[in-house]
């Protein structure tokens, strides 16, 4: 068994749906990329209502290593759920996300890292895709425009999952469902020092994409306010939106906290 994390420097936060046969693969990745730079870090694995096996194995690597700690919700209730339960839960100055279907390399988290140290976010640009140019890789050219244009933040792909966020920046965000989009425009109104760099992109190995065309037509929706979202998600006097509801927690006793947050940027 590993070494128990003591007061982590690192937070990475994954959300899952229907990703069983990534597990394994994705926690040997992440550990080979990450040990060896003697960092004290968490992996925070979020189960959005999976239907498959992901939990149960993310279960196994939890019993292995006790730097992972395991959220599932009770049903589907999106990415930004998901994003907000782990931001909830982080305790390492540094956040990290990524996705968890091994399209994002984490081989380009030491890179990240560095960068961030002068940084509050550093946000991965997948400047050359691996999936579909009329359902993917289309739809984000549009969108990337779009929220530049809305934003005034200039990034290539804001719809890539690679980000590193000082904690400050992201944990006080107060998120409604779909704004995982546009967390880099949200966080950097709190830190506006922005990085964008060039990271792999990896064609899909196991299971499908849950997103579409259906993406960009959302963002074009949420373009019209998203100016007024952005003020909403960084005032402290705005009550927290409810958006998951936590089934089960794995962790071990010394990573605990005293209850489970059912509100973005709400603890009991």
């Amino acid at each position: 068994m590993r070494s128990k994390a003591v007061d982590p420097e690192l937070s990475l936060v994954i959300p899952l749906l229907d990703e069983e046969p990534n597990i394994h693969p994705l926690y040997a990745e992440l550990t080979r990329a990450l040990d060896p730079l003697s960092l004290p870090y968490e992996m925070i694995f979020v189960d959005d209502g999976s239907d498959d096996g992901t939990f149960e194995r993310v279960g196994e690597v939890q019993q292995r290593d006790p730097r992972v700690r395991a959220i599932r919700f009770t049903r589907n209730f999106g990415q930004t759920a998901a994003f907000a339960a782990g931001f909830a839960y982080a305790r390492g100055r540094f956040i990290a996300t990524l996705d968890g279907d091994l399209q994002n390399d984490p081989a380009d988290l030491p890179r990240l890292l560095r960068i961030a140290a002068t940084k509050d976010i550093v946000c991965g640009w997948r400047k050359t895709r691996k999936d579909a140019f009329l359902t993917r890789h289309l739809p984000s050219i549009v969108a990337n425009w779009l929220l530049t244009y809305v934003s005034g933040l200039h990034l290539h792909d804001n719809g890539c999952s690679l980000k590193v966020f000082r904690a400050e920046v992201i944990k006080p965000l107060r998120l409604r469902p779909g704004m995982h989009r546009y967390l880099p425009a949200l966080a950097s109104q709190l830190g506006p020092r922005v990085a964008e760099v060039v990271v792999s992109h990896r064609p899909r190995r196991f299971g499908r994409s849950k997103y579409g065309l259906t993406r960009t037509f959302r963002v074009i929706v949420d373009l019209v306010r998203l100016r007024a979202l952005m003020r909403a998600a960084i005032d402290p006097t705005r009550k927290p939106v409810r958006l998951y509801e936590i089934a089960e927690i794995l962790e071990s006793p010394a990573g605990r906290l005293k209850a489970a947050p059912t509100y973005a940027g709400e603890r009991s």
